[in-house]
């Protein structure tokens, strides 16, 4: 069968909906772990936390949809990727999957009993639920942005040389403190519009702390890759077209080399920008009162802040700081051409239903969850 697609462009293609994947799930399950977040300190009665849950409790099995899409899409797009990330981030990525598994455990099993006791500790469980992931994947974001230490061997397995707590470095958990911020800050939206006073007026409050966070981590991060962090670049000619050999380059890291890619593309500040102009217009909205033009303001913003990363990065996916040539990037470490192509016929089929669906059932699912609505609901949590 003939492949419209050169192996170039599907590349890019896959490295775009990989992108529009990690983004998504950020919008997603990004309100959800916000909502989680906020749980014991918005909730100051046991049927605040109710009304708290039930804003999430339907919708969040679909929003982590994204979560799946995106690994599924790494494990067959970009399989020394989905190598590296998950030997490198192996305990990590198991904390936030334990948090992930706690968080509807939390919801399941806090109304089994009404004990207090018994519900405290399910409301703080699923407060981790919510925090820990939101914190971990802004941590490995910041990894990556630092570089991540591992090599490729001759005979293409990676192997990677650092330890779970080589992953906590200042930078690292700044970018932990912006992702934490603006999951935070887009739950507190979320959590605004569908519950009424004073539950509303406690998470509008949130937002007020959440934008001067965001912004001033965002900024201070940027400002010190741009100043103080080593990039990487490619120093050889590089056949782009070539199989996926990583050890067919040369790298060099250099003095802000993450900001040389503005000076290239100077579309690309477009990124930066959207996520500073849209976390301030998100709370100028809140500020008026216009709370779902807020909440798609952060979800920009959202889409801004990650954009930024990637942007930055490229062509480079995962830089290797222990052996800058094993780094690898958008042109040696994706799958076969046949199998981007098959992947995207199935993704062009997929991804127009699943999103879809998720507009259809937040449509019914419009409108606000108050104690009332729970009394007649048998299905609330």
């Amino acid at each position: 069968m003939p492949i419209p697609f050169d192996f170039d462009t599907l590349k890019l293609i896959w490295w775009v909906l990989l992108g529009v994947l990690l983004i998504g799930f950020a919008i997603m399950d990004g309100f959800d772990m916000g909502v989680a977040a906020l749980l014991p300190f918005v909730g100051k009665t046991d049927g605040d936390r109710r009304i708290i849950i039930n804003t999430v409790g339907p919708v969040w099995e679909g929003n982590q949809v994204w979560l799946i899409l995106g690994a599924g899409a790494i494990f067959a797009a970009w399989p020394m990727i989905y190598a590296v990330a998950f030997s490198g981030f192996y305990c990590a990525m198991f904390l936030v999957l334990a948090a992930l598994i706690i968080r509807p455990v939390g919801f399941k099993f806090r109304s089994k009993l009404t004990h207090p006791t018994w519900r405290t500790i399910w409301d703080w469980g699923i407060f981790t639920g919510g925090i820990v992931p939101a914190l971990v994947f802004g941590v490995a974001v910041g990894n990556v942005i630092e570089g991540v230490p591992f090599y490729i061997d001759q005979q293409m397995m990676p192997h990677y040389i650092g330890s779970f707590w080589d992953l906590f470095t200042p930078f690292t958990l700044m970018c932990g403190g912006v992702s934490a911020s603006m999951l935070i800050h887009h739950g507190a939206l979320y959590l605004a519009i569908k519950t009424e006073n004073p539950l509303s007026s406690r998470a509008l409050k949130v937002v007020n702390w959440t934008t001067l966070i965001t912004l001033g981590l965002f900024a201070l991060a940027g400002l010190y890759v741009a100043s103080s962090l080593e990039g990487y670049k490619i120093s050889s000619d590089f056949v782009a077209n070539a199989a996926a050999n990583p050890l067919a380059k040369s790298v060099v890291s250099e003095l802000g080399a993450w900001v040389k890619n503005y000076d290239e593309y100077s579309w690309m500040i477009a990124a930066p920008a959207l996520g500073f102009v849209a976390t301030l217009l998100s709370w100028h909205g809140k500020m008026r009162d216009q709370l779902k033009s807020a909440f798609i303001l952060s979800a920009s913003a959202i889409f801004g802040i990650i954009a930024t990363v990637g942007l930055s990065l490229y062509p480079f996916i995962i830089p290797s700081s222990y052996d800058p040539r094993s780094s690898l990037t958008i042109w040696d470490a994706s799958s076969s051409r046949m199998t981007l192509f098959i992947m995207l016929c199935a993704t062009t089929i997929f991804l127009p239903i699943i999103v879809g669906y998720t507009t259809w059932a937040y449509r019914v699912l419009a409108g606000k969850v108050t104690n009332k609505s729970l009394s007649e609901d048998i299905n609330s949590y």
